[in-house]
């Protein structure tokens, strides 16, 4: 069975120079690089199962990014009318090669029941009538389970919320080194 041929990409005169340009700039972030490359190549004629070898990608994502640029021609061509072409173009092109957003998992916990967790650690422990002197994170997760700040914690989660909330100090009081500078001008 044959393997069917990609869609062809035709570039205009300005969609290959911001591309190339893309390409030459060595601040530009390295998948925004490729992803030009990539549809450099293709407009070039290049099969993806050679593009994906010259990038060392998977044929299917030298297909998705194909396709995603096919997709946006009527974005670009409308760019490229505008007065400013070249700086919107781009612009388009940047945004066609961004990643899509992923949406992960939800947060198990909101600030309002963080903040709950780390003024309970401020609490005395002996007054939620614990035979201790000092909270652990054991007895906080317990203790914020059982007044129902959540409905379940972990106790490296509680660990981790205090542990968050330490400020970074300087290593010598600022203020000190700041009055022995002015003494020296004088």
């Amino acid at each position: 069975m044959p393997t069917p041929k990609a869609s062809v990409i035709v570039l205009s005169a300005m969609q290959q120079q911001v591309l190339e340009q893309i390409v030459r700039q060595t601040t530009n972030p390295y998948r925004l690089v490729r992803r030009a490359q990539l549809v450099l190549s293709a407009a070039r004629g290049c099969p993806n199962s050679e593009i994906a070898q010259q990038l060392n990608l998977d044929r299917g994502q030298v297909r998705q990014w194909r396709t995603r640029w096919l997709e946006a021609q009527a974005q670009m061509s409308e760019a490229e009318a505008e007065s400013e072409a070249e700086t919107a173009l781009r612009g388009v092109i940047v945004a066609v090669f961004q990643d899509e957003a992923r949406p992960g998992t939800p947060a198990q916990f909101h600030l309002e029941q963080v903040v709950q967790i780390v003024a309970l650690a401020c609490e005395d422990p002996q007054s939620s009538e614990r035979p201790i002197s000092e909270w652990t994170v054991r007895e906080l997760a317990d203790e914020a389970m059982r007044r129902g700040i959540v409905e379940q914690i972990s106790p490296r989660s509680v660990g981790r919320f205090l542990k968050r909330g330490t400020p970074a100090t300087a290593p010598e009081s600022l203020l000190a080194e700041r009055s022995t500078r002015r003494r020296n001008r004088v």
